[in-house]
């Protein structure tokens, strides 16, 4: 199975090669998200999502796309960390599969910089004073004093597509 992983992330990739590690040729592909570089809300985040991964099987014929996005989102406790998959599967006239991650209330004065219309990759490297942060822990290791980084994070969510992908198509479910 030919599967186009659609980014160049270290820590996307590496979520998407800790769950298809039985063989799956993987792919990574730089394709766009086709959303704001600061994906605000879940419906803009999952689209992005659905975008990378339609993007990255348009990029390379392959068989399989995934996608992942990371966004914010506001809620009535503060802008809070979210993330998204998709898998979409060539030619299917079927839904993608779609699937979310773990959420935590960004601080405040992190929020206000994205509010202001930053984007949260370089106020994290700002704020930390390093480079790419988005590629290693990201702001979720960060903020939980790396109890949870963002390879698990994204990791999480891969499972749950892949998941969803293997009950579809195991007959025995009926799927």
């Amino acid at each position: 199975m030919r599967l186009a992983a659609g980014t160049t992330n270290q820590a996307k990739l590496q979520a998407i090669y800790n769950i298809f590690n039985d063989g799956a040729n993987i792919i990574p592909c730089k394709v766009p998200s086709n959303v704001s570089d600061q994906p605000f809300s879940d419906e803009e985040t999952i689209q992005g999502a659905i975008n990378r991964a339609k993007n990255a099987i348009a990029e390379t014929n392959a068989d399989i796309g995934i996608g992942l996005e990371g966004g914010v989102n506001e809620s009535p406790h503060g802008l809070m960390l979210c993330n998204w998959g998709a898998l979409v599967i060539r030619e299917s006239s079927e839904q993608p599969f779609i699937a979310g991650g773990a959420r935590i209330v960004l601080p405040a004065y992190i929020s206000q910089r994205l509010r202001n219309g930053e984007e949260l990759g370089p106020v994290m490297d700002d704020f930390c004073q390093q480079e790419n942060i988005r590629s290693h822990e990201g702001a979720i290791g960060i903020f939980t004093d790396g109890q949870v980084n963002r390879v698990e994070m994204f990791t999480h969510v891969v499972k749950l597509l892949k998941g969803q992908f293997d009950y579809a198509n195991n007959t025995s479910y009926g799927g």
